[in-house]
């Protein structure tokens, strides 16, 4: 045990120490923030306040801040469903760059075990990923703050634990690719890959209820897709209920939430809290599985 908490405290530090690799994870929260609110929560706005403009007419007095907290409750899960997973990906390139430095070797033919070697790149990326997430946590509370501010400490609590579940899931997914990379170009062509085409495959940059229906019950049932839907309703639900709490009929309220993948659907039927977190929870024990299989494999050879 002493060997393990030795190997991660290892890790973490050259994680911190690396002030390239550090500062590129924790900027990409910040970067992600700033284009959100620079060029998309302006289009959010005035497409909510399209949806709500015409309850003017029943005598239902639209709030400037319901519209800027759903916006701001948007940006906040958007990104956090992006960061959890490629900032998993910044902080598991250590596992990689010990290969490629022969350092692994040298840990290797020390008394160390191989199955504390692996486990200690995943706790280390773990620990990484959950500072800096919970960092941009904190500097998105900032910013709905300052636009529209519903939430309440159940709520925030909330935030928190999907994204430490998302993180789990980021960091499975990341060491079960990272296993398999030997080379530094290896590193950046994966990472490259995941930060263009996970935002768009996870739902985060463009809801999937404006995908084709093939490609979005297909989409409905991937860990990616039900992690952002998770976030979703943990930052946007308080907003709904204050709306709904001002006469807004529910039909709108639901209508608005489906159009943000709040709820998914597989061929007309609703998936369920309780479905998403297990097909979440599900395929991080997989990636976990396959990732350890591998490593297992590794140590026959």
């Amino acid at each position: 045990m002493t060997a393990l908490t030795g190997l991660i405290a290892r890790n973490v530090n050259l994680y911190f120490k690396d002030k390239g690799l550090f500062f590129t994870s924790l900027i990409t929260p910040m970067i992600l923030l700033i284009l959100f609110a620079t060029f998309l929560a302006k289009t959010y706005k005035d497409t909510y306040q399209s949806v709500l403009s015409p309850l003017k007419a029943s005598g239902i007095n639209i709030s400037e801040e319901w519209i800027n907290g759903l916006a701001a409750a948007q940006i906040f899960s958007s990104l956090l469903a992006v960061s959890c997973v490629t900032v998993a990906f910044c902080s598991s390139i250590l596992m990689v760059q010990d290969r490629v430095t022969g350092a692994r070797t040298d840990l290797t033919v020390s008394p160390i075990r191989k199955s504390q070697l692996a486990l200690s790149y995943y706790a280390s990326t773990f620990f990484s990923t959950v500072l800096v997430c919970f960092g941009a946590i904190v500097l998105c509370l900032l910013y709905v703050h300052a636009e529209g501010w519903f939430y309440d400490g159940a709520d925030i609590l909330r935030i928190f634990f999907n994204t430490l579940l998302l993180i789990l899931f980021g960091t499975a997914f990341s060491c079960a690719v990272c296993v398999f990379l030997t080379s530094q170009g290896q590193i950046t062509a994966s990472g490259t890959i995941v930060s263009a085409g996970y935002g768009f495959l996870c739902g985060a940059y463009m809801p999937i209820s404006q995908f084709g229906e093939g490609l979005r019950n297909f989409l409905s049932v991937t860990p990616g897709i039900c992690g952002t839907s998770l976030l979703r309703q943990s930052t946007m639900d308080p907003v709904f209920r204050e709306i709904k709490s001002h006469s807004v009929p529910d039909e709108v309220v639901t209508s608005l939430r489906d159009s943000l993948d709040c709820r998914l659907f597989v061929s007309g039927d609703a998936l369920s809290e309780s479905t998403m977190y297990g097909i979440l929870l599900t395929s991080t024990a997989v990636l976990l599985l396959i990732y350890i299989l591998v490593i297992r494999l590794q140590k026959k050879k």
